[in-house]
C-alpha cells in the first residue's frame, strides 16, 4: 500500500525525509515539518487521544510521560487534551531536584534517562509518549524506570514507527501496548 493510501497519510506527507543524517546510510524522519502545520499538529494529538481511548476503554491515565525532547511536545499537548499530568523523562543531568536514573545501551555506547524521584508513585497509571520509535532502547529504559518506581505502564504512543528496527515489538514483548500513527518501512 502506498503512503497516500495508508491511514494517516495526510500526516505522513508532512514529515520530511532527510537522507544520510546524522550519518551516511541513515534516513532521518524530520517531524518538525508536521509540527509547523497547526491543523496537522492538532489532528496528530486528536488521533493519539482517540487511539488511547480505544486501547484504554476511555479511562484516561494519571500521567503522560514524554521522552526528551520532541516527546515533551506531544506528551504535553496530549496531557492537556486528556487533563492528565505530564512527567518528563530527561537526559542525564538536566533535572534540578533529586532524581532517579537508568543507564541503557545504544548501538554506539550508553545513555541515561532520569526523572524526579517524586514524579510518580506506586500504582500510578502512566502512558509513554514520544515522536518516534526505532530500536526501542530509550522507550524500554523509560518503562523500566517508571515501573521501578511502581507505576503501571501498559501503553505507549508514537507518531512514527520504524518497524524494521523492531522497537515497537520489543515494547510489546515487555507487555506494553503500542500504537503509532505512521509507519515508515525501509525507505
Amino acid at each position: 500500500m502506498s503512503k497516500q493510501d495508508a491511514p494517516n497519510a495526510d500526516l505522513a506527507e508532512l514529515i520530511r525525509t532527510i537522507p544520510d543524517h546524522p550519518k551516511p546510510g541513515i534516513v532521518f524522519r524530520d517531524i518538525s515539518t508536521l509540527m509547523l502545520d497547526g491543523g496537522a499538529f492538532a489532528a496528530t494529538i486528536d488521533r493519539m487521544a482517540e487511539a488511547l481511548a480505544k486501547v484504554n476503554g476511555g479511562d484516561p491515565p494519571e500521567l503522560i510521560a514524554g521522552i526528551e525532547a520532541r516527546g515533551f511536545v506531544f506528551a504535553s499537548a496530549l496531557a492537556y487534551r486528556l487533563r492528565a499530568g505530564v512527567l518528563m523523562m530527561r537526559k542525564r543531568g538536566r533535572l534540578p531536584g533529586p532524581s532517579v536514573s537508568i543507564e541503557y545501551a545504544l548501538e554506539y555506547g550508553t545513555d541515561m534517562l532520569e526523572m524526579h524521584d517524586d514524579a510518580c508513585g506506586p500504582g500510578a497509571s502512566v502512558v509513554l509518549v514520544d515522536d518516534l520509535i526505532a530500536t526501542g532502547g530509550t522507550a524500554l529504559a523509560a518503562v523500566e524506570l517508571l515501573e521501578g518506581r511502581g507505576a503501571h505502564v501498559r501503553q505507549a504512543l508514537f507518531v512514527i514507527d520504524l518497524p524494521e528496527l523492531g522497537g515497537a515489538q520489543r515494547l510489546r514483548d515487555a507487555g506494553v501496548a503500542v500504537h503509532s500513527l505512521i509507519g515508515f518501512d525501509g525507505d
